[in-house]
């Protein structure tokens, strides 16, 4: 199939628009009309990887971590950047990055933590702000449920678990058509009344493109009435980190080993334990440690994330137990992650996982 194809449900289930504004997800190299046979998924894309997909007779490599992530101004140097960039051309291999946007989704990187980790009763644990948008139009009766349904195939309509939402108010319409119109009812230069139900939804602001094109594709009116609204109503599903529980406390050790096992790790960092269950937690893959206030606001036992900082260990305070599972080891499964969403999307298609381990970080 064609690259854009890929990119297009890769980004459907992960918009671009969700990335941070320091990131830089999407196509990094290649042609969206190439024909991909074969896709290889991994962490970090490095030159090993590029041979590795070459190897394979990979077109595609889809990454988490973005190659090109600061400012390149040139491809000559001999870093690992450079390499990756020069070998993917040279082989005429894509790259592609998922990165903080599927951080911001809630089945993406901290869903399939908490998953792993069996957590429930899972909400975001950061919300994004300025998420939600409402809509609001106006189609005569008899189109009311064709529009509806249109609108909620785009993606619209959609409130926590619940989907197909919809608040329908019935009224009188009026209009006159002017020269030159095709009005579908009533007659040009003549003022009608119509019987029209008016129509609000929810969604996503990533998704409005989309939305009021199927609005406009299924709605008979020439000139279609509508509204859309911010909303400063949070986005549940939207957003950094992840909090959730179990329906009883484990011991802190028990915790601790669960977490070593889970993610195949010979050590953990830490802070002092508190002495008492670990029923609720938070999570944030990555670099998380910017919302460790955020996890003590929720009132949760435990803080998992990587990346920890010297100074960040002394914020946790006594308030929660703050863990250190690294930055590769918290984002580990993004990979299996990524291979099961694009299996369940192509079925036929083949997508490989990486055997190269790409963590930089050493135990000894």
């Amino acid at each position: 199939m064609q690259l854009r194809t890929i990119i297009d449900a890769l980004e459907r289930w992960a918009p671009r628009e969700l990335q941070e504004s320091y990131d830089n997800c999407g196509l990094q190299v290649g042609d969206p009309s190439a024909e991909i046979t074969s896709v290889l998924v991994c962490l970090d894309c490095t030159p090993a990887v590029v041979d590795e997909a070459v190897a394979k007779g990979c077109q595609l490599i889809i990454s988490h971590h973005p190659v090109i992530f600061k400012g390149l101004k040139s491809m000559a140097g001999n870093g690992y950047v450079q390499r990756t960039l020069r070998a993917a051309l040279k082989h005429g291999v894509a790259l592609y990055a998922i990165h903080t946007n599927l951080d911001n989704v809630v089945d993406g990187v901290n869903g399939e933590i908490a998953e792993r980790l069996e957590l429930k009763a899972l909400h975001v644990l950061d919300p994004k702000p300025d998420q939600l948008r409402k809509l609001s139009v106006f189609v005569p009766l008899a189109h009311a449920a064709a529009l509806r349904d249109a609108l909620f195939e785009a993606g619209a309509g959609k409130v926590g678990k619940y989907d197909e939402c919809s608040f329908n108010t019935d009224g009188t319409g009026t209009f006159r058509a002017g020269a030159g119109t095709t009005p579908y009812v009533g007659k040009v230069g003549v003022q009608h009344s119509e019987p029209e139900t008016r129509v609000e939804v929810i969604y996503t602001a990533s998704q409005e493109r989309p939305i009021l094109a199927a609005m406009r594709a299924a709605h008979p009116y020439e000139e279609v009435a509508y509204d859309t609204v911010p909303l400063l109503n949070s986005n549940q599903n939207i957003g950094s980190g992840m909090v959730g529980e179990w329906g009883q406390g484990l011991a802190e050790t028990e915790f601790l080993a669960l977490l070593k096992k889970t993610f195949k790790l010979t050590a953990l960092r830490h802070t002092e334990l508190l002495g008492k269950p670990i029923r609720r937690v938070a999570l944030c893959g990555g670099s998380g440690a910017f919302l460790l206030g955020k996890a003590k606001a929720e009132g949760v036992d435990a803080y998992i994330t990587g990346d920890v900082k010297y100074h960040d260990f002394f914020e946790a305070d006594g308030e929660v137990l703050l863990v250190d599972i690294g930055h590769y080891g918290s984002e580990q499964f993004t990979m299996d992650l990524i291979q099961r969403r694009l299996g369940e999307l192509f079925p036929t298609f083949a997508v490989r996982l990486t055997e190269n381990v790409t963590d930089p970080i050493y135990h000894y």
